[in-house]
């Protein structure tokens, strides 16, 4: 049994936190938005005022949130992790960040005696609810290992990457990837509508074929009924593409659907759709066909 401090309570972090407890860990959590700690408390873990009152005391600290300066406030601020967590502490990063700000930050954790993982998680809000995540982890080995019971006590896949960074890396990565297939699936179901075709019959055999995806699976039922409440919103996945294209010219590669896909991200979110789960792409597909 692990004393865990977890710091994020939103959509990903709250059902994160709840399987920690099921398995047995003791959690404190933190959330700037008390009201979102109410699922933690129920599942007996229990609720902090702060990040330090959080953090004191605790074995490993989690975070979730959504990009790199709330990771910076939250580790370097007066009452954040690093002036509260004891050395040999391990923090766990589980927010999807740029992997430069990364670097910097393991760095500034291993100058304070801290054990620093990145480990973004793919699977969106059902991954989270199932502790099926996959699970990308960068840092030392050493840190990984002590750090296994946490991963596996929320995710499905859970792989050592590389040094730290490489987390961030991959899930940048798969972040093109994902919205690379959710544009293709939303032209498609455009396209399909457009000739009159029975639509799930449609996405059936697609499905069953090369065609078929994760995200068909995942992501057809929102495209089909045209509900898009979020387990990831295109806001988030916005940023992720910004991500992707800033480490692209980083490292002086070229990626030209990635920066496409990005401007459609962009564009999705520019009009109001920045709420919406990304598999609302498809109301940008259809207002470039003026359907919408």
């Amino acid at each position: 049994m692990t004393a865990i401090a977890f710091i994020g309570l939103g959509i990903m972090g709250s059902p994160m936190a709840v399987h920690l407890v099921a398995a047995g860990h003791t959690v404190t959590g933190y959330n700037r938005s008390p009201a979102k700690a109410k699922p933690l408390e129920e599942a007996g873990g229990r609720v902090a005022g702060s990040i330090a009152e959080a953090v004191t005391g605790a074995q490993a600290v989690a975070l979730m949130v959504p990009d790199s300066p709330d990771v910076r406030d939250v580790l370097t601020g007066d009452d954040g992790v690093f002036a509260h967590a004891a050395p040999g502490t391990l923090v766990i990063d589980f927010s999807s960040i740029r992997p430069d700000v990364t670097r910097e930050l393991a760095a500034e954790a291993d100058s304070r005696g801290l054990r620093y993982l990145d480990a973004p998680v793919s699977g969106g809000e059902a991954g989270a609810r199932n502790a099926a995540l996959s699970i990308m982890v960068g840092g030392e080995r050493e840190a990984f290992e002590a750090a296994r019971p946490i991963f596996e006590a929320v995710g499905r896949t859970v792989v050592h990457v590389g040094p730290s960074g490489a987390g961030q890396t991959v899930k940048a990565a798969n972040q093109l990837v994902v919205a690379a297939n959710i544009e293709a699936l939303a032209e498609a179901v455009v396209f399909l509508r457009a000739h009159g075709v029975d639509l799930e019959a449609a996405l059936d055999v697609l499905g069953g074929g090369l065609a078929g995806s994760a995200v068909l699976a995942q992501k057809r039922a929102n495209m089909v009924e045209h509900a898009f409440e979020p387990g990831f919103r295109i806001e988030l996945h916005h940023k992720d593409m910004g991500i992707v294209t800033s480490a692209a010219r980083e490292a002086g590669v070229v990626l030209p659907l990635g920066a496409l896909v990005a401007q459609l991200v962009a564009s999705a979110n520019a009009c109001g759709d920045g709420g919406l789960d990304h598999s609302a792409l498809l109301r940008g597909v259809e207002r470039l066909s003026g359907a919408s």
